[in-house]
């Protein structure tokens, strides 16, 4: 192939790294020209961008609820497809030109938005590509379904039936699992990155994830770990949250001095894979790509406040696998915590399993099916060629209707 060009989306951190595994496990291959890894965002109006990715955010730290009200409600096969590919259609003509001057042979998206503007494109005959859809939860939404594609991957086989259910076609949908960075594949002793980073060893050590963003109730939730009875670290990871991460710096002194809980608050990194590797446990939000990560590392999860929707469907997931645990109550937080590391038996099982639900080749595996399947054209899933074939009952019928009244003004005005 001469030219792959990946779309993500800046409006989660998850969808920027699933791009970038997959633009590093592509230029690895030697077998494609030129990768061009773009957030589609950037291609857009101001307005639009800031609806995408502030006003998101801010719904996440103030209105979770109204979030997951919108997701539900938005989770209608193709309801109001029209309107929104309209409306998303006329807030991205930069991006569109940005896609018909590279004329890219092949099209990775790891966020809806730049698949539906792909598959349209594909529609209208204005651009020749194939659009590769990757999900990076580990449920599918009705927002990423495009009529146009050329593959779909998936974290979980229960997300390939749904799909197919849908009307689209198995041999196309590959369970991939999530793209991560080959570099969580290789093995990290535990005691010697708890060394690296100043860490206990003797410690269970818990990666307290806040996002990309840091957003979230972290600080209430440090206060409840405090009451631990056994001794534990937590890697409080606070991403791009400078401000977060500052208030940890002050608070983390104050609850050393009265509790068994130390914190280690940590700022954007590109070491998250040895920040796992020294874990135990995940603790928090079970986005996509930490999700991800987090299991080929063999973390045990413990969700607190999911965020309404996708999270907590990855959690649904989780739960049904024994690979975590939920706390719904942060009261009871520290004795749920407790109780989970004193029962060795149950989270050596959960260790195994967050192992087997782990897939760290995925990023190389969309890319050997993107190389091997070059020849494959892209698809119109059924549920187009039924919504196509109702439309053009209703064109015919309209035209006959109006074919029947103009024949009946004529004959009436020749009398």
């Amino acid at each position: 192939m001469k030219r792959v060009l990946i779309l993500s989306a800046s409006s989660g951190a998850g969808h920027i790294r699933a791009a970038e595994a997959l633009e590093r496990a592509l230029k690895n291959t030697g077998e494609v020209e030129d990768v061009l890894h773009e957030d589609a965002l950037r291609y857009t109006n101001v307005a639009f961008r800031r609806v995408y990715s502030k006003a998101y955010i801010d719904m996440v730290n103030t209105a979770p609820q109204v979030l997951g009200l919108l997701y539900d409600m938005a989770d209608k096969p193709w309801k109001n497809e029209r309107q929104r590919l309209a409306f998303d259609r006329l807030n991205t003509l930069p991006l569109i030109r940005l896609i018909d001057k590279y004329k890219p042979e092949l099209v990775l998206c790891t966020h809806f938005l730049p698949a539906e503007i792909i598959s349209y494109l594909t529609c209208r005959k204005k651009i020749h590509t194939r659009n590769g859809i990757i999900v990076t939860d580990l449920d599918i939404h009705s927002m990423w379904l495009c009529h146009h594609y050329w593959h779909y991957f998936v974290a979980m086989d229960e997300t390939k039936v749904h799909l197919e259910k849908l009307g689209f076609n198995g041999d196309r949908i590959l369970v991939s699992g999530i793209p991560v960075d080959p570099i969580f594949s290789t093995p990290k002793d535990k005691m010697a990155m708890r060394r690296k980073y100043a860490l206990d060893p003797d410690r269970a050590t818990i990666y307290m994830s806040s996002g990309g963003f840091g957003v979230g109730p972290t600080e209430e939730i440090l206060e409840h770990l405090a009451q631990m009875n056994q001794p534990a670290q937590v890697l409080a990871m606070c991403g791009r949250n400078e401000s977060l991460r500052d208030r940890l710096s002050r608070k983390a002194q104050e609850i050393a001095s009265v509790s068994k809980l130390r914190i280690v608050p940590v700022g954007f990194t590109r070491d998250v894979d040895e920040y796992m590797a020294a874990s135990d446990i995940v603790l928090g939000k079970p986005g996509g790509l930490t999700t991800s990560e987090a299991l080929c590392k063999g973390l045990v999860f413990v969700i607190v406040n999911p965020i309404p929707g996708q999270e907590e469907r990855n959690a649904d997931h989780l739960l049904e696998e024994g690979a975590g645990i939920r706390c719904n109550n942060l009261p009871t937080l520290a004795y749920k915590v407790d109780s989970l590391i004193e029962n060795k038996a149950r989270f050596a099982e959960m260790q195994q399993n967050a192992m087997r639900l782990a897939k760290p080749d995925a990023a190389q595996r969309i890319v050997r099916t993107a190389i091997e399947s070059a020849h494959q054209p892209s698809l119109t899933s059924a549920t187009h060629h039924k919504c196509a074939t109702i439309r053009e009952r209703a064109v015919r019928a309209t035209r006959t209707a109006t074919g029947t009244i103009v024949a009946r003004f004529r004959r009436q005005k020749v009398r």
